[in-house]
């Protein structure tokens, strides 16, 4: 079955549509009758069904790709990228309507959502450069009369499996660069938050000017992923979620001989000095460790307080954190919106116990807060006394949850910022100069943010995360991205029509 829209009725439940794949330049009703309900974690509200599609529908997908691939290669440069141009106007022109459809499946609020579909739109400017970024280099007289000449090209056919966090922004870390250099590009969604990419694929087909098979969706959950791992049509994979699964992904992939970037998690640090200008520091760190309910990557969910520090800090922090009201995002007012789902609103509170059974103390305690009943809510929360060894410290909560550490000395503190097996990002709060540079020196992570509480670089530098937070060569972003999706090739030449050439290595009549 073929549309024209990225939805069909679903059977039994009356005004909820079934989401379509997108395969080929056409919708494609998925022939799986394995459906997810995607539901508005502020109301439990089913908002759609997603299908579980199957490993044969995500080859088809590749099979349309590479098939597509092999003319897509051969459009110049400057015309791929134009098509991008034109994408950034057309999702800058619906701004609001990606947002809402952010806010209403994954939860956070419409100020943020519009933030994210912001830096969505930052990621196409950036891919705009590729005509200059995928630029190659040459020498003359690397021997006389003999050049040599690298040029880059494209890997083939990508495959993009994404979180559910940012549903917007995180796949344009990706196919805009893959699509400029010439590749064709598979995306997975993650079946929590698919509408999103409906959405935004429903607008690319309205936008026309893209040949068929240069950009596919297909809907699914762990069969469609180890089919795109497995695929002999697949040539590079692009993944972001938790370490545990970017492992799984990395190791798969590579052993089928693809190109692999797996972004993993985090337990990013925010290292607070005494002469931090502690207003401004609290609102960062308020910022960082609740915004989107702290379902970020780069969310700051430890403070290191230097020193005697915490005392102006809390002062700062804690009547500013009570004072957040957790709600529906859609609601204005509200500044921390649920969490995506019941289960992971459940798996937090239990975190939550967790470390006060192991010793630590709630300076504000979020697990039941004052929102609707049926949501999946947890309120933002301070965890105070936290060891570096207790669970608070070393596991990835993802939620809005920040735990506070003591440290006596910034030593100890980029002590305490190593000893964990996350690398992802940090910041520091001091107007020292110098303990800034050691900062930056000493700690073992890969993005730092100083006075700055989400590190999280722009579109056109990469995103650059170390240890188990990153499983690869090269980043997401910028010309880590031009490097991923292209494959050097290096070409010696000589003509000897044009006279007299030099020797290149050894060559007939050449004696010892």
């Amino acid at each position: 079955m073929q549309g024209m829209s990225a939805t069909v009725p679903a059977p039994g439940k009356t005004g909820v549509r079934v989401l379509s794949n997108y395969i080929g330049g056409r919708w494609v009703a998925s022939t799986s009758g394995d459906l997810l309900d995607v539901t508005n974690p502020a109301t439990g509200d089913v908002l759609a069904r997603v299908p579980l599609s199957s490993k044969e529908e995500l080859d088809e997908a590749a099979a349309v790709a590479r098939d597509a691939f092999t003319r897509w290669r051969k459009v110049p440069v400057i015309e791929r990228t134009r098509w991008l141009f034109d994408l950034r106007q057309a999702f800058s022109e619906r701004i609001d309507d990606i947002a809402a459809t952010i806010t209403r499946e994954m939860g956070k609020t419409f100020p943020d959502a519009q933030a994210e579909v912001s830096r969505t739109i930052e990621n196409i400017e950036a891919a705009c450069g590729v005509p200059t970024m995928m630029q190659g280099k040459n020498l003359e007289g690397v021997a006389t009369a003999i050049d040599c000449e690298t040029i880059r090209q494209p890997v083939g056919v990508v495959g993009n499996i994404v979180p559910f966090n940012f549903p917007a922004m995180v796949p344009f870390w990706f196919m805009p660069y893959a699509i400029a250099c010439g590749n064709t590009y598979i995306l997975k969604p993650s079946e929590q938050v698919p509408m999103t990419q409906a959405l935004m694929w429903e607008i690319m087909h309205d936008l026309g000017g893209l040949p068929a098979g240069v950009i596919n969706l297909v809907n699914g959950s762990v069969d469609v992923v180890n089919a795109m791992l497995d695929s002999p049509q697949i040539d590079a994979i692009s993944f972001v979620g938790s370490a545990t699964t970017a492992h799984y992904i990395y190791r798969r992939a590579a052993e089928t001989g693809k190109r692999v970037q797996a972004l993993g998690g985090a337990k990013n640090h925010m290292v607070v000095m005494p002469d931090a200008l502690m207003d401004k520091t609290a609102d960062n760190i308020i910022g960082s460790a609740f915004g989107a309910a702290g379902q970020r990557c780069m969310a700051g969910s430890v403070v290191v307080a230097v020193g005697d520090a915490k005392r102006a800090l809390f002062d700062e922090l804690v009547p500013k954190v009570e004072a957040l009201r957790v709600g529906d995002g859609m609601e204005k007012g509200v500044h921390v919106g649920p969490v995506v789902s019941t289960a992971a609103r459940d798996r937090i509170r239990g975190m939550i116990d967790r470390a006060l059974e192991q010793g630590a103390k709630l300076a504000v305690d979020g697990r039941s807060p004052d929102a609707a009943a049926a949501g999946a809510f947890v309120g933002p929360t301070i965890i105070d006394d936290v060891a570096p060894e207790m669970d608070a410290a070393q596991e990835e909560i993802f939620g809005p949850v920040l735990s506070v550490i003591h440290a006596d000395s910034l030593e100890q503190a980029i002590e305490i910022v190593n000893n964990t097996r996350y690398g992802n990002g940090t910041s520091i709060f001091t107007e020292s100069g110098a303990a800034v540079r050691r900062y930056r020196e000493d700690v073992q992570v890969g993005m730092i943010g100083v006075n700055i509480g989400v590190a999280a670089p722009v579109g056109y530098f990469p995103f650059t995360g170390w240890k188990n937070s990153f499983f690869g060569d090269m980043h997401a972003q910028a010309g880590d991205a031009v490097d991923f999706y292209t494959r050097k090739k290096t070409t010696t030449s000589r003509w000897f029509s044009g006279g007299p050439t030099g020797k290149f290595f050894v060559e007939q009549g050449d004696t010892h």
